[in-house]
This record gives structure tokens, sequence and C-alpha cells, in this order.
């Protein structure tokens, strides 16, 4: 039996109308400090986008999501985030705030696999 480690993960919402707190959920954020991981899966389901705000255009929601990965898996394309430490690129992916796309609180959970999840918490809260 493998060792379990702690690990910590965020549901990634679209907050279309931030003053309605009307959300839907589209990925998972997942940082594990022992594993040395951090990993986003994401996924806009482009029917609930329009259900819930068809002014945005699901282009312009994938580009910000794409920026987040960039930031997660510490590419020079991240900017100065993406060159932090792990647990300080997740501190600021998961910070509160009152865009259209923010995070949950952070939930903390054990394993011995965080790729594996990822995976699982993605498809539990987001598929």
């Amino acid at each position: 039996m493998q060792d379990k480690y702690t690990f910590e993960y965020a549901i990634i919402r679209i907050v279309p109308k931030v003053e309605r707190e009307e959300f839907f959920n589209v990925g998972v954020i997942l940082f594990s400090k022992r594993k040395k991981f951090l990993g986003i899966k994401y996924l806009i389901n482009e029917m609930k986008l329009k259900a819930f705000a068809p002014e945005i255009e699901l282009n312009l929601m994938n580009d910000y999501l794409n920026a987040w990965k960039l930031v997660c898996d510490g590419n020079n394309s991240g900017g100065a985030i993406g060159k932090l430490e792990l647990s300080d690129r997740f501190r600021w992916l998961t910070a509160c705030r009152s865009t259209i796309i923010q995070s949950s609180k952070t939930h903390p959970g054990l394993s011995n696999n965080p790729e594996k999840e990822l995976k699982d918490i993605f498809e539990k809260y987001v598929l």
C-alpha cells in the first residue's frame, strides 16, 4: 500500500453576472505539495454558457482558462506568476476574486495519485 499525501483542490466556475452569484462549474485545480504536483483540467459546456450568458464568447473564456493553465504549468508564457513556486501559483489561482472566472474555496483530501484525483474530481463536479 502506497502512502497517501495531502492535496488541496478548488472548483473553477464561470460567474457570468457576478452580482447575481449564479455560476456553473468548468474545471478543477489541484495542488499536492509533497508530490510536487499542480494541475488544472477544464471544459466549458458551450450550451450552458449560451444559456447563462449568450453575450459571452466561448473563445474568450477558453483563452482566460488557458492563461490559468500556463500559470499552473509554470510556463514562461504564464508571466511573473508562472515563475513562482507551485504553492504560490496555486494560492494565486485560487485567490478570492470578483471576476467572471472564479474558484471555490479550497478543499483538502488524501491521495497517492494527485493526477487521478484531478481527473476524478473533474468528472464528478464538472462533467
